[in-house]
């Protein structure tokens, strides 16, 4: 098995990782790239709404109560009577409206919202959203969505046989919600900004405040920022700076980040990435699998011409094939992501073999990283 190629995929990959510059020149990032501002953070939304205007692919009001409860709700609101008989119409989907509230938005701006179906409606395709309030974890409105949903899914069904092309009972509001509220922000009257990193890391958070305090050494004569653990810096506002502009200096400032070495391993999909600072210790491997293949040949055995008595039936016929393959036994050694990824590439298996190698590899202590399964 030794020389056999990987898979386009992982050939690829292995090609990318090689090909990688050096850690120290891939490393270098902006503050702002690599930290958020903590008074400066997304505030979920939610709303109960409806979706109208749908081609006969909305709700069931006999299965979704709730969507005829709403809807007589709403016409209600809007001085129809809805005494009488129960209304058979599908062109109503009760739903979901959720979105994020960006940080300092202002009254008058428009976010995007999302839109998700709540009972048995098999498409929101042409549906439009009537207002619909979206409330914050306090229980306050922030926002008003409404509009027509936009869905990338379709589905067509005839007779005979349907087909499905993504989802179509979520779909999407470019600009639909407007924000009516402003969410309460301190942001000027803190005095300090805290910084939280995206992937904590005691390194990295030590060099960002070195960072800024060698700024602020030639700005202001003085030390500003302090990292409190793996993911807090905190930097106090100078006399007489203000705290925007203060910001706005130390988000361009360079530093250079450090990750700790991980393997992460999607089993579903295949896929395998391995981080620039993984490293093997010298161990030996070898890879085997067994291939069990079921084939099935029904005959069909007939009577002979102008027969009376025979009838025609299907005699079953099974073909069971076994194959075992193994590979010599190769000795990996990874100082550096080079010769780790050539390693693997010179055992020559395919991505459900590696993946099953690293995770051997991990339970005999030979790989110095962290193995994170999805």
């Amino acid at each position: 098995m030794i020389g056999r190629i990987l898979t386009a995929v992982i050939a690829g990959l292995v090609a990318l990782l090689a090909a990688a510059p050096s850690v120290d020149a891939a490393s270098n990032a902006r503050i702002k790239d690599v930290v958020s501002l903590q008074a400066g953070r997304d505030n979920q939304l939610i709303g109960y709404g409806l979706v109208v205007g749908l081609q006969g692919t909305g709700d069931s009001l006999r299965s979704s109560p709730f969507t005829d409860q709403s809807m007589r709700a709403m016409l209600q609101n809007l001085g129809i009577s809805t005494q009488g008989g129960q209304s058979a119409a599908k062109n109503v989907a009760a739903v979901m409206v959720t979105t994020n509230l960006p940080p300092f938005s202002s009254p008058g701006s428009r976010i995007d919202v999302t839109v998700s179906s709540l009972g048995d409606a098999t498409s929101l395709r042409g549906g439009t959203l009537i207002m619909t309030s979206l409330t914050g974890a306090d229980g306050q409105i922030y926002a008003v969505a409404q509009g027509a949903v936009v869905v990338s899914g379709f589905n067509a069904e005839g007779a005979a046989a349907s087909l499905t092309e993504g989802v179509t009972t979520t779909g999407r509001i470019p600009g639909g919600a407007i924000i009516e509220r402003e969410l309460p922000s301190r942001f000027k009257d803190s005095g300090a900004l805290v910084l939280q990193l995206r992937n904590p890391d005691f390194s990295t958070a030590i060099r960002v405040a070195d960072a800024i305090n060698a700024f602020a050494a030639g700005a202001y004569h003085m030390s500003i920022a302090d990292a409190r653990d793996s993911q807090v810096v905190a930097v106090q506002k100078p006399p007489q700076e203000d705290l925007a502009r203060l910001m706005a200096r130390i988000e361009d400032l360079n530093v250079q980040t450090d990750t700790p070495a991980k393997v992460v391993i999607n089993e579903r999909t295949g896929t395998i990435v391995i981080g620039a600072d993984v490293r093997i210790s010298r161990v030996a491997v070898s890879y085997g699998t067994l291939t069990v293949q079921v084939t099935e040949s029904p005959q069909v055995s007939q009577p002979m011409p102008f027969s009376k008595t025979g009838q025609t039936v299907t005699v079953p016929q099974t073909d069971i094939t076994a194959e075992k393959t193994g590979g010599p036994v190769a000795v990996l050694e990874g100082p550096d992501l080079r010769s780790l990824v050539a390693g693997l590439n010179s055992i020559g298996v395919k991505p459900d073999g590696i993946i099953a190698i690293l995770q051997g590899i991990k339970s005999a202590g030979a790989l110095q990283a962290e193995l994170v399964l999805q």
